[in-house]
This record gives structure tokens, sequence and C-alpha cells, in this order.
């Protein structure tokens, strides 16, 4: 609906960043709820183009803005980081992208002072992700985080746009046009995003 109104981005989260005066690549999306979130690498290209776009300063750009995020929900524990590939890679035999751009990314946020662990492969990281373990997770695109993240929250998580001078919230699904006016739509993480942007709004000076 963006592109048939005439605007050429993916969705709120770079149109939001282009109107701060921000790049695509300087912000970050995160959805979350009550147990798991989620921040992602890349938001919405096509699976093909993924690889390309993990290089090791956005992993390590997402990482900085999610431990951020973490601490000022008051979120504890580390923010671990999914692999890229099946098993993360498996020592080199599955692909390199763990071992050449996403561990010494984790590397470089360690270094820092970031409590940060990875990569993990997914499949097993968001099992502990899901009873509490970690703060946050990082993965590194839209299906790989947000299938189990809907799976657990559908209706109460939501999606934050982390990086923007200013608070932005919204729910963590689309916009539902084919419900329009029908009076059926769950508005759980509608009031999620209120209570969670009030939240922020307060912890800044």
């Amino acid at each position: 609906m963006l592109h048939a109104a005439g605007y050429d981005v993916p969705g709120h989260t770079e149109y939001l960043a282009r109107r701060a005066g921000l790049g695509d690549d300087e912000v970050c999306m995160h959805l979350g709820g009550d147990v798991l979130r989620v921040s992602l690498v890349t938001t919405h290209p096509p699976l093909r183009e993924v690889p390309g776009l993990v290089t090791r300063q956005r992993v390590l750009h997402c990482l900085r803005l999610t431990a951020a995020h973490a601490r000022a929900i008051g979120a504890t524990g580390p923010v671990a980081v999914c692999g890229l590939n099946p098993h993360a890679g498996e020592s080199g035999r599955i692909g390199r992208e763990e071992i050449e751009v996403i561990a010494p990314a984790v590397a470089d946020a360690v270094a820092e002072g970031l409590d940060v662990i990875g990569p993990l492969p997914a499949d097993t990281l968001f099992v502990k992700a899901a009873r509490g373990a970690y703060a946050a997770v990082l993965a590194m695109y839209h299906d790989q985080g947000l299938a189990p993240l809907k799976m657990l929250h559908f209706s109460d998580a939501v999606n934050v746009t982390l990086g923007l001078p200013f608070v932005r919230t919204s729910v963590d699904h689309g916009t539902g046009f084919d419900i329009a006016g029908t009076g059926t739509a769950d508005t759980g993480s509608f009031a999620a995003a209120l209570r969670l942007a009030c939240t922020l709004c307060d912890g800044k000076d």
C-alpha cells in the first residue's frame, strides 16, 4: 500500500529513519513481548540477498541498539546472537558467515562491555529464549526471528524502531486491510505498544 501511494520504502521503519535524517542501516527493527524480544539485522529483503547484507558493522550496530533497549526496559541476561546458517555453520562446514562476520561482531561487542553471546544455532537458541534465558535475541533475517516471536506473542508483542531520536512503537502485525470495518480486530498489540511507548518516554530526560 505504501508503494501504491508513491512511497519507495519497504515499511515504516525505513520511512521514519529517512524522515529523521538517518540511513536505513542506522536503525534496527525490534519486536518484543514479556518473554521473548527479537531484533533483526535485516528487515524485508528477498532471502537470497540476506547473506550480503549481514555485515560485521551492521551486526555490531544492532547489538549496541538492542543492548541499550534491553537496559531501558529492565530486561536482564545476555543478548543472544543467531547464526545465519543451519547449526550456526557447523564450524564452517555449512557456511562461513558465522566465522568471518558474526563472531567478529560479537567479539567487538564484548570488547565494548556488552553482555552478548553467540553466534548460536537459531533452532536451539529460541528454546532457551522462550524460557527467559536472554534479555533479547538478535536474528539475522525476518522469519528466523519473527516466526518464534509471533508464535508466543502475536497478540501482545510490540514493534519498536531502535536508533530513532524519538520513541516509536507499533503493533507487531500488519495493517489488516482485509478485516477493516468488521469489528474483529484484536487490539492487544496496539494496547501493548501504547504502554511501552509510555514506559520509554518516562525513562527519557
